[in-house]
């Protein structure tokens, strides 16, 4: 079993923070796929089928800001092997298509777009090229990828995210490929040292699922296990070793990072998690679904449970035929944006006092709504005690945002919300998780709110708390 003190010795690095402090961003699935109607291609499509006749990459960030989102991670290359920029390593690209007449470069447009918006600009490129040739042939394969990730590295600005998936067929000669992650990482590392590395990488895991499905407790301190689980196409045993003896871990389990999953664990890392799911039920756009979009209250329940539970919303939103998002799905965006931009605006707690029942000199409760003030709880067990003023006692509340200080680790295991009715204390959540952000529903009227944290990896660090108006859906 750790001890408190090794558990909250494992802190996240700084592009950790940082992309969990832009916690929704977007995922654009664009290819030959959106001309052929199919979710994988199989690398035989000719380029001449790749024709967008109105593309417009600033009506996607446009779209994304819209949302409230703050990035956007474009699909460069697919498992067909279509490359969306004029790659000096292959035909099989934008360069031989008639866009354009050849002359057109999508991730330069989006990425061009992406920075004048003051959004953060991703990549995606599948490791899996079913066009490629050389896939299957070992290195030969592994030079190939790394030169198109050099080109993508080094011509398109900063990158916050590389999204690597796990994918991994036969290519044209009937062979796997058996990628060279290390290789792949290293030349990240090399020429981006602050973009994460996602899913099949060290930086950011997967949820489990493409469903928006979410766990009840989101722990980011977790197995270092856990790199191992997408990256590892076969999940068989390689050779006999303690650690294979120990219990199978599975991106989807229920329960990756309590002290009892940690417990038999020798070695443990900060790896947050990324929920990924479509607006639509496919990730590239098919004309059969447009009446079967993510309505905006539906996209609002996700992101309270993947933003406001720790984990980072990374939401695909595919193109049409003419490289536009189609109405309804900007319609939809459009929606969730206002109402997160209504629901989250003028912290409440500037008027309110505060109070705790001990702190760390000069940590109290009412830092908590200062610019970089943090709460320092002297002990484990902390109250936190929020005293509406007398014109706000009849106003509906919202929600309650907690934030922890994530550069001193995750240390909340439970807490609870109270609020103050009637001279008599209600219970209105229980949750376990606070980590980067947890969004609890208030729902209700109160004179006060009472903030209980009853188990604790040693005294807890908050590093924000807000209140809100309730708002109509």
């Amino acid at each position: 079993m750790h001890t408190p003190e090794e558990l909250i010795s494992i802190r996240p690095s700084a592009r950790q923070l940082s992309i969990m402090e832009l916690g929704f961003y977007a995922f654009i699935h664009f290819t030959v796929n959106t001309f052929t109607g199919r979710e994988w291609g199989d690398g035989t499509e000719s380029p001449d089928i790749f024709c967008p006749t109105d593309f417009d990459a600033r009506q996607w960030t446009d779209a994304v800001k819209a949302a409230g989102m703050k990035g956007l991670i474009l699909t460069c290359k697919h498992h067909d092997g279509f490359c969306l920029w004029p790659s000096r390593y292959t035909e099989h690209s934008v360069k031989n298509s008639p866009w354009k007449n050849g002359k057109g470069d999508i991730v330069r447009e989006v990425s061009d777009a992406c920075h004048e918006a003051g959004l953060a600009f991703g990549i995606y490129l599948s490791p899996w090229d079913r066009h490629e040739a050389a896939y299957g042939q070992g290195k030969a394969y592994d030079d190939y990828f790394v030169h198109q990730l050099e080109e993508l590295l080094t011509n398109y600005g900063p990158i916050f995210a590389v999204w690597f998936d796990g994918a991994c067929g036969e290519g044209p000669n009937g062979k796997k490929q058996y990628y060279d992650w290390d290789r792949y990482y290293e030349t990240v590392r090399r020429l981006q040292p602050s973009a994460c590395m996602s899913v099949c990488g060290p930086d950011v895991r997967w949820c489990g699922n493409e469903a928006g499905q979410t766990r009840e407790s989101e722990w980011s301190v977790v197995s270092r296990r856990m790199l191992d689980t997408e990256r590892i196409a076969s999940l068989s045993q390689q050779k006999d070793d303690a650690d294979f003896r120990l219990r199978p871990i599975r991106a989807r389990d229920a329960d990756l990072g309590s002290r009892e999953a940690l417990a038999e664990e020798k070695e443990l890392i900060w790896y947050p998690a990324e929920v990924n799911t479509s607006i639509r039920p496919g990730w590239f756009y098919h004309q059969e679904e447009d009446d079967k979009v993510k309505t905006a209250s539906c996209l609002r329940e996700l992101y309270l449970r993947t933003v406001g539970g720790n984990a980072c919303f990374l939401l695909n939103i595919p193109p049409d035929r003419r490289g536009r998002l189609a109405d309804q799905d900007v319609q939809e965006l459009k929606a969730l944006g206002s109402w997160i931009r209504e629901a989250f605006s003028g912290n409440l707690l500037e008027t309110c006092s505060i109070t705790d029942n001990g702190h760390v000199p000069g940590h109290g409760a009412d830092e908590l709504v200062r610019e970089n003030g943090t709460f320092e709880a002297a002990q484990e067990k902390a109250e936190i005690t929020i005293c509406l003023p007398k014109e706000l006692k009849a106003v509906p509340l919202g929600y309650l945002v907690l934030r922890e200080d994530v550069r001193q680790s995750q240390r909340v295991e439970a807490f609870s919300v109270d609020v103050l009715q009637d001279d008599e204390w209600t219970n209105v959540y229980n949750g376990t998780v606070i980590g980067s952000r947890k969004i609890v529903p208030v729902l209700r009227c109160a004179r006060s709110v009472r903030i209980r944290i009853h188990a604790c990896r040693m005294n807890p660090i908050l590093s924000f708390a807000g209140l809100y108006r309730q708002v109509a859906d």
